[in-house]
């Protein structure tokens, strides 16, 4: 695989797109708004009795929030990076880093603009390497990244449709089952499989649980659209590509289903993919999910207003939260997990039809 385009230059150019570009599916939604719930006209509870803390690779968060995945790589990524490590810290939530494949290519050692330890010694920290680039790298080399990161967990991330529009990107994706078993098998903190904006299909769902892997991060359909992003990088071919293909996957809410239908199970199931707000974080956690991951709504606060715009949006988030665990008669997560949404017919249709394509892979197994 070839990397003719400086790799600082083209996260430079995924920050800009993802803050300012459009870069969102068109038509295609998460179908959380298709998530509804009872309302409890008479919960009896107090906001202050609300609990939405939760517990996450051994790290105790005060809600089942992340700031998503998103940068690194450069000077810029640097600055955004300890910028929302500090205000994760400061709120008691997780984060996760943008790709690693800076600090392979140009070594661990040098490249600091995922250091945020220094501001965020106590935040739940994923670290994040795509799959393709563990096979090559080796198991060594992965464990350095962690190690040089402090990360709590690992996120192997799968993009093949963002690679195959991505002028410089991989054409590979063979032996990407193989490398999830041995990173979860040998790597020293778990290790998560990580979509990048297309979703998990039952299909994925199963083939990622049977590599042993406990976690999964199912980032879904309907929020930016990595196709996008590189269309907008790419000329002719490529670019038509990105343009047919802007839609493709699965919806964030019938990826959380998939995925908490999968077996072995998953023990975490964090759900990406277009969540705006504290409601979209209850739908998430009623379908299934273990904690919600937001990117871009966070850094769009943060390019316009700063970090006290980006902390306002993440608290509102949370306050969202409360309210909705309160209109349902709910005091914490185990209960909001059990409280059975409604489905949209859209929503049905998905989640009905990967069953059935579940009942015909066991058919034709026997």
């Amino acid at each position: 695989m070839t990397d003719p385009v400086d790799i600082a230059q083209r996260k430079a150019d995924h920050i800009d797109l993802c803050a300012t570009g459009d870069v969102g599916f068109r038509d295609k939604t998460t179908l959380l708004e298709e998530v509804e719930f009872f309302h409890d006209s008479v919960p009896e509870l107090a906001v202050a009795e609300i609990d939405t803390s939760t517990t996450l690779f051994g790290k105790r968060l005060s809600a089942p929030i992340l700031i998503a995945s998103m940068t690194g790589g450069t000077d810029k990524a640097r600055s955004i990076n300890l910028e929302l490590a500090r205000i994760a810290e400061e709120e008691g939530l997780g984060i996760g880093l943008g790709s690693q494949r800076p600090m392979l290519r140009h070594g661990a050692e040098k490249d600091t603009t995922y250091d945020v330890r220094s501001v965020a010694k106590n935040v739940l920290l994923l670290g994040n390497i795509g799959a393709v680039q563990a096979a090559v790298s080796g198991v060594s080399a992965i464990q350095d990244l962690v190690d040089r990161v402090g990360a709590d967990a690992l996120c192997l991330h799968l993009n093949p449709a963002q690679e195959i529009v991505q002028p410089e990107g991989d054409r590979d994706f063979s032996g990407v089952l193989a490398v999830l078993e041995r990173m979860h098998r040998e790597l020293s903190v778990p290790v998560l499989a990580k979509e990048t904006g297309c979703g998990i299909g039952p299909k994925a769902a199963a083939k990622i649980a049977k590599t042993g892997v406990k976690h999964i991060d199912v980032s879904g359909a309907g929020g930016t659209s990595w196709v996008a992003v590189e269309m907008l990088r790419a000329e002719g071919p490529r670019k038509e590509l990105g343009r047919l293909l802007r839609d493709w996957g699965v919806p964030t809410a019938a990826s959380i289903v998939f995925a908490a239908r999968a077996k072995p199970r998953f023990e975490t199931i964090i759900a990406t993919g277009g969540l705006q707000s504290g409601l979209d974080v209850a739908r998430a956690i009623a379908l299934g999910a273990s904690a919600a991951g937001i990117a871009r709504p966070v850094l769009q606060a943060l390019t316009a207003g700063g970090p006290e715009a980006a902390r306002a949006f993440i608290q509102q988030v949370r306050s969202e939260l409360t309210a909705v665990m309160l209109l349902l008669g709910v005091k914490n997560l185990a209960e909001l997990r059990a409280v059975g949404p409604l489905l949209g017919p859209n929503l049905s249709r998905w989640v009905a039809l990967g069953d059935k394509q579940k009942s015909a892979k066991k058919k034709k197994q026997k």
